[in-house]
């Protein structure tokens, strides 16, 4: 039994997505759950089995899987789906780089210039955000998805933190663009409903 545990809105979002994406809704129970948010509000929810009281968290028979890269990856391996390359196939490095890359490098990059912090060890050890552009950039002037011709749930991982924070979208049209044709995918529209709800 896969029971993911999420809280809205929040990154376990991005999980519901890519749930609704993939058509396997069916086969996974959602419970909701409260988490700390960073202007004071909620608790930890006892029932959420997270170590830290975040999402999303993954149960799959009591094998918890946590970190959204990796639920998304457990998922993806589950269920196959043309949202990720197989492995084997040419695109599953590029791809298995984008993941790892976001929770490694993006996100840290993010709040690290949102808040603020400009110090020497967290620029040589995580870059910059002009970096972070750079990169995003450099991989849809090869096609219109970070693997070329094909949105995969790189996409969908990648792109969400600049709808989540908007005031940190890099005045750069490649980007906006990707990051608007992302965000008006049917099934971000339904979670982003689902959230509000």
């Amino acid at each position: 039994m896969l029971t993911l545990y999420h809280a809205a809105p929040s990154r376990s979002s991005r999980i519901i997505t890519l749930i609704d994406e993939m058509g396997i809704g069916d086969k996974i129970t959602v419970k909701h759950v409260t988490i700390p948010r960073q202007d004071g509000s909620g608790q930890r929810d006892p029932s959420n089995p997270h170590p830290e009281g975040k999402v999303p968290c993954l149960d799959h028979d009591g094998t918890l899987i946590s970190e959204t890269g990796a639920v998304m990856l457990y998922l993806l391996d589950m269920f196959p789906t043309d949202l990720a390359p197989k492995i084997g196939e040419a695109d599953r490095g590029a791809f298995l780089t984008w993941m790892y890359w976001y929770g490694s490098v993006m996100e840290p990059v993010l709040i690290h210039t949102y808040i603020g912090a400009d110090y020497p060890a967290l620029m040589a050890t995580f870059r910059d955000h002009a970096a972070v552009i750079a990169r995003i950039h450099a991989a849809l002037e090869k096609g219109p998805w970070l693997l070329g011709d094909r949105y995969s749930a790189a996409d969908l991982l990648v792109h969400s933190p600049y709808v989540w924070f908007a005031q940190m979208m890099p005045d750069d049209p490649l980007i906006v663009d990707w990051v608007a044709r992302c965000a008006a995918r049917p099934a971000n529209q339904r979670t982003k409903a689902l959230d509000a709800a």
